[in-house]
């Protein structure tokens, strides 16, 4: 860490954060197992919409399914990302209602709310939805044809025959789409954090560097494991988060 400059969350911060996510633990599990629970049973119409969406199965490529697990193992997988979701959506709302009081005891300036909580979290809860639609979009529209082509065109560019086994197809593409719903929560997040207090803008400024790489491995964790996928998804949070400062600049201490 450079002489002078700041830690992104300092340590009071950092501490009650611990706090409320240790409080908050069983509620958390709860709302991730149920989460699992419902989105078990639509985890198969997704797959069916998978199956027959336009642009996700580039020409020339064939679909094979190497053991009959498969399509269980699917869905588990696309329920557990249904839980986490769910249980990042209830972290974000949390936050936006209770952040003053979790960093209460802080070496900062809180920002208390005003006005109906209730209607702060409705606020909160349209901005999310609305992010994630944007998220899905992008994904759908941008980042899954793209990719997809992509790997397509190079298996064909070195004469290896498109055969595609249905679990890693169908994960890649849950993958990115969880990526991007993800990641375009980033200025809702940003600005929940900067409002409460918890962070500033000069904390926030003077790490911009150890930011970005963080995003950059956030997008690795989120997306499959290769770096167009990494760029295309980690990408996003970084422009998105100057776009959550700028907002936070205009609207003022």
């Amino acid at each position: 860490m450079v002489e002078g400059q700041k830690d992104l969350v300092p340590m009071a911060e950092f501490v009650g954060l611990i706090s409320y996510f240790k409080d908050k633990l069983k509620l958390f599990i709860g709302v991730f197992i149920g989460g699992m629970v419902l989105g078990y049973p639509f985890s198969g119409e997704i797959i069916d919409w998978l199956m027959t969406a336009q642009g996700y199965l580039p020409d020339g490529v064939e679909l094979i399914i190497l053991q009959p697990m498969e399509v269980i193992l699917l869905r588990l997988r696309i329920a557990t990302q249904i839980g986490l979701i769910l249980t990042l959506g209830l972290i974000i709302s949390d936050l936006s209602i209770n952040g003053g009081k979790i960093f209460s005891n802080a070496k900062r300036k809180n920002v208390n709310p005003t006005g109906s909580k209730l209607f702060q979290l409705l606020i909160v809860l349209i901005f999310a939805i609305v992010l994630a639609i944007t998220g899905s979009i992008y994904a759908h529209k941008i980042l899954i044809p793209m990719l997809l082509e992509f790997l397509a065109n190079d298996a064909t560019s070195v004469g290896l025959t498109n055969t595609w086994q249905l679990q890693s197809w169908i994960g890649f593409i849950v993958g990115l789409f969880f990526g991007s719903i993800v990641s375009f929560q980033t200025p809702l997040v940003a600005l929940i954090l900067l409002r409460t207090g918890i962070i500033s803008r000069v904390s926030i400024t003077e790490n911009r560097g150890t930011i970005w790489f963080a995003a950059v491995l956030l997008g690795a964790a989120l997306s499959p494991p290769d770096p167009l996928s990494m760029f295309l998804v980690g990408g996003p949070i970084i422009l998105l988060l100057e776009i959550a400062l700028i907002f936070d600049k205009i609207l003022g201490d």
